[in-house]
């Protein structure tokens, strides 16, 4: 672990950031497919106090955005189609897409259930590359979740957030090192985070249009115009950014998912599949051993019938085992009985404080 912290801190940093794409809305849509196409606010009732807490991009175009009033944004899309928050299926489908994070690197900094940085660097997947890195998290959110995402891929945290705005939806921005003193120079102040309507109107008072702009400004001049805030837009305006992706997660549980380019027709067929995903999470789990200490405490498996009604099972044990995974298959096979498109198998842990002793007689208590 010393060796790749080091090793990161020797090397150009590689950040990506990850933002799915109308999260909230695009979630809806997935669960209820008749409303694709069609304009979704996810929010309170148009007829209460209600606002937007997020709409898709069929939305937006009748200039429908988050925060707005449910009525207003009703008014405004006469064919809105509004539909209540349903935050625990938000939860499950973010604590989904964070586990394909943990398989990249262990230094990740959730901002929100459909944001995240990551550090990738030093990391050994896709031949070290982060623009591959990005673009395999994206198709694997997509292969599971049935999710777009756009991605950020540059030298510092606020380039990457730039970046992952760049392309949507479904896409991604890369901006190397090279380019990153031409990249800021052009890039509109009302890119940066923290600059809202009131600091841009100031910004624009000044005749601030871009980074470039800042920087022609001055150090001196920003900080008497914007504050403590002005340092950090010169720092911006050349594209320095030195804050770390920060990572103070634990681990609550590893797991395997396999998406299957052909829907597995029976049980059989799925019980064929087990032996290889064990396999990979015992060689995950052994990664993931030599960064934190882990207890666990059950294990779980999830099936995704063709319909993509999805189901979970787990049962106690303080160690994964095959047969488990097996008999744990079969009972969640029986609720479905038909065919099945994804498979993951998974072990939930106790807090790392948790004695592992404690967990046995716990288990053989049951």
């Amino acid at each position: 672990m010393t060796q790749i912290i080091n090793k990161r801190l020797n090397q150009q940093r590689k950040i990506i950031h990850i933002d799915m794409d109308c999260f909230f809305a695009a979630v809806e849509v997935r669960e209820n497919p008749e409303l694709k196409g069609k304009p979704v606010a996810v929010g309170g009732k148009p007829n209460t106090r209600g606002v937007v807490a997020a709409c898709n991009y069929e939305a937006r175009k009748f200039g429908v955005h988050s925060a707005m009033p449910m009525s207003r944004a009703v008014k405004q899309c006469p064919q809105l189609i509004t539909t209540p928050v349903h935050m625990d299926l938000y939860k499950a489908v973010s604590i989904s897409i964070h586990q394909i994070f943990q398989d990249y690197t262990d230094l990740i900094e959730p901002l929100s259930l459909d944001e995240a940085y990551l550090d990738v660097t030093g990391s050994q997947q896709c031949n070290g590359s982060a623009t591959l890195i990005a673009q395999e998290i994206r198709q694997r959110i997509f292969d599971a979740e049935r999710l777009t995402a756009s991605a950020g891929i540059a030298p510092n945290k606020f380039l990457a957030k730039v970046g992952s705005d760049w392309n949507k939806p479904n896409g991604q921005k890369v901006v190397t090192p090279n380019e990153v003193p031409l990249f800021v120079k052009e890039l509109p102040v009302t890119a940066i985070s923290g600059v809202g309507k009131v600091t841009a109107k100031k910004m624009a008072s000044f005749n601030l249009k871009t980074c470039g702009d800042l920087y022609e400004l001055g150090l001196e001049k920003l900080q008497q115009y914007f504050g403590r805030f002005g340092s950090t837009l010169y720092e911006y305006s050349q594209g320095i950014d030195h804050r770390p992706v920060q990572n103070n997660w634990i681990r609550k549980s590893l797991s395997v998912e396999d998406t299957f380019a052909s829907d597995l027709p029976d049980l059989a067929a799925c019980l064929l599949e087990i032996p290889q995903i064990y396999n990979e999470l015992l060689k995950r789990l052994e990664r993931a051993k030599q960064k934190q200490r882990l207890v666990p405490k059950a294990l779980f498996v999830k099936l995704r019938f063709n319909d993509f009604e999805t189901t979970t099972i787990q049962m106690p044990a303080t160690a994964p085992n095959e047969v488990v995974y097996r008999r744990l298959l079969v009972d969640a096979w029986q609720r479905g009985q038909r065919p099945v498109r994804l498979i993951g198998i998974g072990v939930q842990f106790n807090p790392p404080d948790f004695p592992e002793q404690m967990a046995l007689e716990l288990t053989l208590d049951r």
